[in-house]
């Protein structure tokens, strides 16, 4: 008997074997003319094993035409309708990601939250803006619990509002902002359900699905 862990292994799984075994069998195909006709049937195969991924977007086709110079180990030479994957694509690094951070004094609180301090700067003095300031505290305190579970003090968060906004804002002093185990069970009702208690939940429903009816 052969088994799997003793045969050749598989470039993209997903095709399966007999793909592979195509594609390998293309390879010694002498004929140019012929191993071409091979190759586009082998790719009209690949696209119906995957219908799905039509609806990934972008040419299809192309992927279609580069995975298979890659099953082969780029030895398929063929006259198909694009330029084949260079070998070195395998190894190629993506290039880095330039991100935007800018100077944050605090990467807790985020970037958006500092711009929306700048921008609560800018108001004019009066309810309103006491209203935005606390508003701001509070969404504050609770991106640094989201950080930190452990209870953060009132004066934390003036000191860093303070510095935030560069000494122009600060919390009324008749201002409350929500306490800690407040901000922390809203934290814990926002969490998605877990498989666990996914799977309780149909255990439930089934049993509740074989309950005897009425005149049964």
């Amino acid at each position: 008997m052969e088994y799997n862990t003793t045969r050749e292994k598989m470039v993209i799984p997903e095709y399966g074997r007999n793909i592979q075994k195509m594609i390998e069998y293309a390879c010694e195909i002498e004929d140019r003319e012929k191993r071409t006709k091979m190759a586009y049937f082998i790719v009209k195969v690949m696209a119906q094993m995957h219908p799905e991924m039509r609806e990934a977007g972008g040419d299809l086709n192309h992927k279609l035409w580069d995975h298979l110079i890659l099953i082969s180990g780029f030895k398929l030479d063929v006259d198909g309708p694009y330029d084949p994957p260079e070998p070195n694509v395998l190894v190629k690094r993506p290039e880095p990601l330039q991100y935007k951070m800018g100077n944050i004094a605090f990467r807790h609180y985020g970037k958006n939250l500092a711009n929306m301090i700048q921008k609560a700067v800018e108001y004019s003095e009066g309810t309103e803006k006491k209203a935005l300031v606390r508003t701001l505290a509070n969404h504050m305190k609770k991106s640094y619990l989201t950080w930190n579970r452990q209870s953060v003090d009132h004066d934390v968060i003036e000191k860093h509002l303070s510095f935030l906004s560069g000494d122009k804002l600060e919390l009324h002093e008749d201002a409350v902002l929500n306490t800690t185990s407040e901000i922390l069970a809203r934290n814990r009702r926002k969490r998605p359900t877990t498989r666990q208690n996914t799977s309780n939940n149909n255990q439930s429903m089934s049993r509740r699905s074989r309950r005897p009816r009425m005149g049964e």
